[in-house]
């Protein structure tokens, strides 16, 4: 059935094509976009002024000397008026153009007798001809997979579609805005790293022919930004893609956009109340509002963001202090909740594990969560209060992680002791565990000031969208098609 349809476009391209019509050409009559002609209709209708406006058609309703068409530009859509009496090579058009195609068309806005806004069509200039038809309006694209295949079509379809991605613009932009108005420099750091760094993740590798040598694309962005606050810069920012090698589920993916900035001579406190009040703002700037839906849960962002304490909250849903709990402990609470947790994983790893299978999906209103166990941190500083945590926040709000940041670790004995810890739990098996990366030792041991740092991934996005991430990413990475 398509390729018939294609064929039949085809032979309509032949026909324009012998009629000396050029159904591809590069310049294009267009004097007002549609939103412009809709927005100023009134003052276009009165002066009767000839307007050329250009889209793609959506629907055409042929009936007999009249078509009535409607046309979409990226500002909106309009119906377009064909009568045979008042435009040339009518009936050459009325029998090769389709749904899908794109016009330019002149004339004079008018509104019918039922009050429509029209383009009355003097001129008619067709712009591209396509191959291929659109999916019925009617139906749409129904199956999820399709529409992400196949995003192009969802958004021509799909008007909410579109919306998302400029909502998501929105988002990025007054995260940029905010920390630029706060003094943050925003800078650019590279994508290949001789070691991964900065997270626990696996990392993908890829091989530069021209230096021959192998590569991972970055899991993170934090160890080359903590290089720069050693350089002497106090208040950055970079917002880039990084690379992880791990599963898909709601709430993961392997590329996907990270914020992450780094404030000289502050600390974790000063995170909490700079991080709220951005939230809040990016929140309201995107939605409208400080409330959001998810999963039909009314979640409230304006309200003042409660602070919880790791260690009491792990001990509450699980009988076990993570601090003072043997490693033994640990495994056999992760074997008792179902976990599955393998034999190399370290006291840091089965915290975190039983940390997501019990206490997270309790965390639904916005809310700080500090100070976990040293195990569970390799790059955040010790609290002063107890050498057994770290100065760290996480952002929890709809049983997720939202954002994290720390009170950065500027101590190069104790990082080193710290990377020499996950070294030997890659050693053991834990491809997620840390690299002892020399090269960020060497840098700190110049000197790195006191300084907070802080990430957010596209996944806050998703979650005030309500929608698994993947459907919130424009191309998402599919498996190719057999």
């Amino acid at each position: 059935m398509l390729n018939e349809i294609i064929q039949e476009r085809l032979k309509k391209l032949s026909r324009l094509k012998k009629a000396g019509i050029n159904p591809y050409p590069a310049s294009v009559k267009r004097t007002v976009s549609i939103g412009e002609a809709k927005e100023k209709f009134k003052a276009f209708e009165k002066s009767r002024k000839k307007v050329f406006l250009v889209g793609r058609i959506v629907s055409w309703r042929d009936q007999g000397g009249v078509i009535f068409a409607d046309i979409v530009d990226e500002s909106g859509k309009i119906q377009i008026v064909i009568k045979k009496d008042t435009l040339k090579n009518f009936s050459l058009f009325k029998e090769t153009l389709d749904r899908g195609d794109f016009l330019s068309a002149g004339g004079t806005l008018f509104k019918t007798k039922k009050g429509q806004e029209s383009l009355d069509v003097k001129e008619l200039y067709i712009l591209v001809k396509s191959m291929r038809p659109l999916p019925s309006e009617w139906y749409g694209l129904e199956e999820t997979e399709t529409r992400l295949r196949k995003r192009y079509i969802d958004i021509i379809l799909n008007p909410e579609t579109k919306e998302l991605f400029r909502k998501k613009r929105i988002f990025w932009q007054s995260f940029r805005d905010y920390l630029s108005k706060e003094g943050f420099l925003e800078l650019e750091t590279p994508v290949l790293e001789a070691l991964p760094g900065g997270a626990e993740a696996e990392p993908f590798k890829t091989r530069h022919n021209a230096l021959d040598v192998d590569f991972y694309l970055r899991i993170s962005l934090e160890l080359p930004l903590k290089k720069l606050l050693v350089a002497g810069y106090e208040k950055i920012f970079e917002m880039g893609r990084i690379f992880r090698n791990e599963g898909i589920d709601r709430e993961h993916l392997q590329d996907y956009t990270q914020l992450e900035f780094y404030w000289a001579y502050h600390d974790y406190n000063d995170l909490m109340k700079l991080a709220e009040k951005m939230y809040k703002e990016v929140i309201k700037k995107t939605t409208g509002g400080l409330k959001t839906s998810f999963q039909g849960k009314t979640i409230d962002w304006g309200k003042k963001w409660e602070k919880i304490e790791y260690v009491k909250i792990f001990e509450k849903y699980n009988k076990l202090n993570p601090v003072t709990a043997s490693r033994d402990e640990l495994f056999q609470k992760a074997v008792s909740l179902g976990l599955a947790p393998e034999r190399h994983f370290g006291k840091g790893r089965l915290i975190d594990l039983i940390f997501k299978k019990t206490v997270r999906p309790t965390l639904i209103q916005p809310c700080f969560l500090v100070n976990p166990p040293v195990e569970v941190e390799p790059l955040a500083k010790r609290s002063e209060e107890n050498q057994a945590l770290v100065e760290r926040i996480q952002i929890m709000a709809c049983g997720s992680e939202l954002g994290k940041g720390f009170s950065e670790l500027n101590d190069p004995l104790d990082q080193r002791a710290r990377f020499e810890e996950q070294m030997k739990l890659r050693a053991a098996g834990d491809k997620e565990a840390q690299f002892l990366d020399e090269d960020f030792l060497e840098a700190l041991e110049y000197g790195m000031p006191p300084a907070a740092g802080f990430g957010l991934s596209e996944r806050l996005f998703a979650v005030i969208m309500d929608k698994p991430v993947r459907e919130t990413v424009i191309f998402p990475l599919m498996r190719p098609k057999q």
